[in-house]
């Protein structure tokens, strides 16, 4: 529980008056501690948050004292390998599939890690999880494969799925 120490009255610059205005003072000069409300999130919301942040060592930690289970799919609709996918972290993504995170967990709508880093434009993260053995032809629940959702921009997830339009 964490404490915190009532400021005396010269430290935050009020005046002692000699006599008693009947105002109830609440701070003495003695060092009085109050405690403090501590809140406690679920370790899934922790993790989830430390996924989002790339916080390595946490996630690591979470995942070695098996808190956490890889394939919880969370309030968000996502898996943390989708979240580690958004943030851009390909560290993260590296470290989770090191854990066992399934490079084609599909989220709520069927998109899988692939899907997110080519809708994204994460082209690292798409050749990552390319290298591992995604399935570029999977569909989510629209239809979509993940090449269908690359930025006509982006030229380099373009060429990376042999779709580089010759200019």
């Amino acid at each position: 529980m964490k404490y915190y120490q009532c400021p005396v009255s010269q430290a935050i610059g009020l005046n002692t008056y000699s006599q008693d205005c009947g105002v109830p003072v609440s701070c003495k000069r003695s060092a009085s501690l109050q405690p403090v409300r501590s809140v406690h999130f679920p370790n899934d919301i922790v993790f989830q948050d430390c996924v989002r942040q790339g916080e390595l060592e946490r996630i690591g930690s979470f995942i070695r004292a098996k808190r956490v289970n890889l394939d919880t799919i969370y309030l968000s609709g996502m898996a943390a390998i989708h979240e580690a996918v958004l943030s851009g972290n390909l560290e993260c993504v590296k470290l989770l599939v090191q854990y066992g995170a399934d490079v084609h967990q599909r989220d709520e709508e069927g998109w899988t890690p692939l899907h997110m880093a080519c809708s994204d434009g994460f082209p690292h993260i798409a050749r990552y999880l390319l290298s591992l053995g995604a399935d570029p032809e999977l569909e989510n629940d629209c239809g979509e494969k993940a090449a269908d959702l690359i930025d006509p921009d982006n030229k380099e997830l373009l060429e990376l799925f042999g779709l580089a339009v010759n200019d």
